[in-house]
């Protein structure tokens, strides 16, 4: 008997586990949109895929991680962020995607982002930033 129950709790446990991770609360998105705020490439970095596309301005790359960091940490130093809102998300998994506005350096932008889904986490495979 104590078997039976002890499997009950089991996947009782595991189920509200499951739905738990599910909850708007760990949208990809939201820590993602707080480093493009803050303008903090180091972070914003560590969810780089291993090779991503990058389009700035118009100048398209298809780069390292260390060399999208660079490119991004570059864009930040000439533009300075000062809010970014996050406007649009669709998609599912393994790909979702995000459609927001930068103010910065006095100007305003709009930023698409693509991330894609693995069994390893979650890493930006495109960042587009275009002026509005």
């Amino acid at each position: 008997m104590s078997t039976l129950l002890i499997t009950f709790f089991s996947i009782l446990l595991s189920f509200t586990t499951a739905s738990a991770q599910q909850t708007p609360e760990q949208d990809v998105f939201v820590p993602i949109a707080k480093y493009i705020q803050s303008g903090d490439s180091e972070k914003l970095s560590a969810w780089f895929a291993p090779n991503l596309e990058m389009d700035i301005l118009g100048t398209i790359n298809v780069c390292s991680k260390t060399q999208a960091k660079q490119i991004i940490k570059e864009f930040f130093t000439n533009n300075s962020p000062k809010s970014f809102v996050i406007e649009h998300r669709s998609g599912k998994a393994p790909l979702k995607y995000a459609i927001g506005s930068l103010s910065a350096g006095g100007s305003k932008f709009r930023v698409t982002l693509f991330v894609k889904t693995q069994e390893d986490g979650n890493f930006i495979q495109q960042i587009r930033i275009e002026m509005e």
